[in-house]
This record gives structure tokens, C-alpha cells and sequence, in this order.
């Protein structure tokens, strides 16, 4: 489908100019009905920027090369046109393919997006080497937000602060003005990334909160720590991951710890979203493979309210 086409069918199903909705917490931001931006936004912890209380993930549709039948770039300006200000990506979704597609609308639209990337590697040398090749897919000269990437059980998280280690190099390119922010990702063990976080002061964490019960440990010994250093918290995850594995309808996936949250009981795609505006968090990150699903999702934010703590309770019992 031609970008055009793509936008127009968008269009007809409603998702640009439906009206912004009612407040979703008075943490939040309303914007005037009908406007490029008429999600609501929040605050991204102590950085004093306002962001989407959704933000386009960088895998499933986004890292997919353009075809006749899908088109990355125009799945990302229906998000930007719709409201979304936060893109998610990494070098490591699909080789560099997902920086790429978004790379087609920030040359156009950058100043539009608060942006994100990430790298896996742990030294001053090979972070440096990341961002550059980053840039370059991204078509910019910074990024908003430089995250390390995946913090694992293998991590040694106090190398990462020495004149070689990775964070070293994050804060020489915050002086450089490369990136405005740093962060922290990870989604293997609420302990390991509680450490790093008291350690070292980022300005985010993205990790991954859902109703399931082995996610429990990062909703009740993460979140709380990231909240009380005041750090953007941005959720991933709140589908069970892969193909959506918690969403009512959506086929089973075989469970790849730490990627994938089955479950016997599943839930509609709005509740799961409900569910993780409920938490002290500044913005959920939704992978999306169509306009159908993008559009269904931003309408889930937009006129429907976060859950309160008993419907979040009731929602963990019945996912289990």
C-alpha cells in the first residue's frame, strides 16, 4: 500500500482528528481536540519534557523492510499524525532496519519526535561506534534518549562507570549535546536493574510491567525504586511481548524467558493498556504490525481512563 493510500485509509477509519478525550490523570496534559498532538502526554520523570503516553515501538512492524503490502515510514507518520511524539528503536531490531525506516520520515520530521535508541555494547569504544552508525540510519545528528541496551545476569554493571565502560561514554556525548538524556533498559530481572539504577543516575528506565505474576517483581522492587529517584519510566512489554501473547484472540507463543508472557487467560488489547496507564509510569511502548492496531490502541488511550488499583488486582487474578 502507497504511503498515501495508507494515511487516507487511516483517515476514514477515524483515527486523525478524533477528539483527545478526557484527562487520564491530572499528571497529564490535555491538548485541544483535533490537533497533530491530541494524545495525552506526561512528563518523562525529572527531564522536564512532555511526552505521548504511547510511544511507537521499534520491532514488529517497524523493523520489517518496505514491501508492497507494508510500509514502515508511513506506519510512523500515522503515529506522528495521530498524536504519538516517542520512537522507540535499537540497532540490534533486524541489523539496523528499524533505525533505517524511521530514519525515511525524522529527515523530515525530526523535530516532531522525542527519540530514542539504544546499544548493547558495554565499552566507551563500541558505544561510541554504535551512536555514529545510529546517526547515520537515523538520518540526525542526535537523539534524545541513548539507553544501554538489555541488561542481562552476564552484565558487570560496576565496569560500566570506568574511563573504558559504556556510561562514560553516554556522558561524554550528553556534554556533546549527541543526547540529551541516558537510560537504562531490561526485562530479565528486577534485582539486576534495581542495582544499576541505584548505582548510576539515568534519567530512565524501560523495563517491563504487565498483569502477568513473574513480572510481579518488577512492579512492586522496580518500579517503586525508579519512582522515587524521580526517573522517566517508560513500560514495554504490556502485551506479553512477541505476537501479543496476552491479547484476547492472539495464538499462544511458545515462552522464551525473558521475552514472552503466556497465559492461559487473556485480555482485550484495551484493558492491557488500561492497565499500565494505571502505574506511576510516563509512557508505554506499543508494537504495532498495522494501522488497524496503531489506530485501535491510540483510541485505547485517548478515550478510555488508566485502571484503578482494584481493576489492576483483578486484572493480575484473572491473567495469573
Amino acid at each position: 500500500m502507497k504511503r498515501r493510500e495508507f494515511i487516507k485509509a487511516a483517515a476514514a477509519a477515524g483515527i486523525i482528528g478524533l477528539d483527545a478525550g478526557r484527562l487520564i490523570s491530572g499528571s497529564e496534559t490535555r491538548v485541544e481536540p483535533g490537533t497533530p498532538q491530541s494524545l495525552p502526554q506526561r512528563q518523562l520523570g525529572k527531564t522536564g519534557v512532555k511526552v505521548s503516553v504511547l510511544a511507537l515501538g521499534g520491532v514488529i512492524g517497524m523493523q520489517l523492510p518496505p514491501s508492497k503490502d507494508h510500509d514502515p515510514a508511513a506506519l510512523a507518520e500515522l503515529a506522528l499524525d495521530s498524536g504519538i511524539t516517542y520512537f522507540d528503536t535499537a540497532p540490534s531490531y533486524n541489523n539496523g532496519q528499524s533505525e533505517t525506516n524511521y530514519g525515511q520520515v525524522l529527515a523530515r520530521r525530526r523535530n516532531e519526535v522525542f527519540l530514542t535508541t539504544k546499544t548493547q555494547d558495554r565499552t566507551y569504544d563500541g558505544a561510541m561506534r554504535s551512536i555514529e552508525q545510529s546517526l547515520k540510519r537515523l538520518r540526525t545528528d542526535h537523539v534524545d534518549l541513548y539507553q544501554v541496551h538489555g541488561m542481562n545476569f552476564q552484565d558487570r554493571h560496576e565496569a560500566w562507570g570506568k574511563p573504558d565502560g559504556v556510561l562514560t561514554a553516554m556522558q561524554k556525548l550528553r556534554e556533546q549535546k549527541v543526547t540529551r538524556f541516558i537510560g537504562l533498559t531490561g526485562h530479565e530481572d528486577a534485582e539486576i536493574l534495581r542495582r544499576a539504577i541505584e548505582l548510576y543516575e539515568f534519567d530512565t528506565l524501560l523495563t517491563t510491567l504487565n498483569p502477568v505474576s513473574r513480572r510481579r517483581q518488577f512492579r512492586e522492587k522496580l518500579l517503586p525504586v525508579a519512582n522515587q529517584k524521580k526517573m522517566g519510566v517508560i513500560a514495554m512489554k504490556l502485551m506479553g511481548g512477541g505476537n501479543g501473547c496476552l491479547v484476547k484472540g492472539n495464538p499462544s507463543k511458545t515462552l522464551i524467558q525473558p521475552f514472552h508472557d503466556d497465559t492461559s487467560n487473556q485480555a482485550e488489547a484495551e484493558s492491557l493498556i488500561r492497565y499500565t496507564l494505571g502505574l506511576p509510569i510516563s509512557v508505554a511502548v506499543i508494537g504495532v504490525a498495522s494501522a488497524a492496531q496503531l489506530t485501535a490502541n491510540i483510541r485505547a488511550a485517548r478515550e478510555t481512563q488508566p485502571m484503578t488499583s482494584e481493576e489492576q488486582w483483578d486484572l493480575e487474578r484473572l491473567i495469573g
